[in-house]
């Protein structure tokens, strides 16, 4: 999103993006998906068609943006991106040519704020990693996503990645094909009775739930870090639903 773009501007140039991100995803999935990388998707089913969401993602590399690209085939995931990225040409073209929009990290962003709430409201579905920045397991995140999800009664659904590092490109160069597996979780939402503001303590009981079901999906059970023991999970502020 260019900074002299309002938010509605923003909202209303996805459907003039479209042939853009059809491009975009076919190269990822043809390249990534099948040459560079041996890339399986489970849960496909599990990600709405129509309803505005957010997709969470457990984030270990500079990789994991681009999958979620990939991997949700029956309509378009929208990644916020860190501001500093600006600054490498090549990542500021395809971030450009995606569509996606920045975040500030290491302050609150108001401009980030508004774009992921009205977008969410307008019906798109945006993908957030929960913990801000790349970690080598699963950390306690900020309850910002909890916020945007709780402000625009979002879906949220779970994407695990296992198999991606750091050394993804290292594999790659010596020719390995790294094996990536990714699984899309149960849908849910936030249980809000209709409230608009929401307590702090409960915005990170919700944020915890929300990471459990992410960290039931990782594969590899060393990522799972924080939310490692599946037997603290909870479902009393979220409720499942149907994708659709």
């Amino acid at each position: 999103m260019a900074d002299e773009q309002t938010v509605q501007q923003y909202i209303a140039m996805q459907p003039k993006i479209a042939w853009r991100r059809h491009i975009m995803r076919w190269l990822i999935r043809t390249f990534v998906f099948r040459i560079l990388a041996r890339v399986t998707v489970t849960g496909e089913e599990n990600v709405p068609a129509t309803q505005p969401g957010i997709v969470i993602i457990n984030h270990i590399s500079y990789l994991d943006p681009v999958l979620g690209m990939g991997a949700v085939n029956n309509r378009f995931c929208i990644p916020m991106s860190k501001a500093e990225n600006r600054k490498n040409p090549l990542l500021a073209f395809l971030i450009w040519w995606w569509g996606s929009y920045y975040v500030n990290r290491g302050a609150v962003d108001r401009t980030a704020l508004m774009n992921s709430i009205e977008l969410i409201k307008s019906g798109q579905l945006i993908l957030i990693a929960p913990e801000g920045t790349r970690q080598p397991s699963l950390t306690q995140p900020k309850d910002g996503f909890s916020f945007y999800a709780t402000k625009s009664d979002a879906t949220i659904v779970p994407m695990a990645i296992t198999g991606v590092d750091d050394a993804w490109i290292k594999k790659i160069l010596t020719l390995q094909r790294p094996k990536i597996q990714i699984v899309f979780g149960r849908p849910f939402r936030f249980k809000t009775e209709g409230r608009t503001r929401i307590p702090r303590e409960e915005l990170t009981a919700m944020t915890d739930e929300a990471m459990y079901q992410l960290s039931s999906h990782i594969r590899d059970e060393k990522l799972r870090g924080e939310y490692s023991d599946l037997s603290k999970a909870t479902t009393q502020y979220l409720e499942f639903v149907k994708p659709e």
